[in-house]
């Protein structure tokens, strides 16, 4: 075997990609309102640097980015865990999941 996978894809296939998982979870927490698409827009854009940094580690034979992409996925796995059980409270009182609603529970 000559060498990774970096040397059939090139880096900017995954720039791309990245860059274009990233704006779609951008526009999903700006314009939707339901706060378990925001949830899951905001876990995309976790995605997408998690595999530019495992590309970037990839490129460069260093390890640092891939371990870091794996501290990153503990810390989204207990922030869904966390997050998720706060949704499935709140729709249980309130029965509605709308941010725009939610940010009169300030009050």
């Amino acid at each position: 075997m000559t060498g990774s996978i970096l040397d059939t894809i090139h880096i900017n296939n995954y720039l791309i990609l990245a860059s274009f998982l990233f704006s779609v979870g951008v526009m999903g927490v700006l314009f939707r309102r339901n706060a378990i698409i925001v949830f899951m827009c905001i876990e995309l854009m976790l995605n997408a640097v998690n595999l530019l940094l495992v590309a970037f580690s990839t490129m460069h034979s260093d390890p640092g980015g891939q371990v870091m992409v794996f501290f990153i996925m503990a810390v989204a796995a207990a922030e869904v865990a966390v997050g998720l059980a706060i949704l499935v409270m709140i729709y249980r009182n309130i029965g509605n999941t709308d941010i725009n609603f939610l940010d009169k529970l300030k009050g």
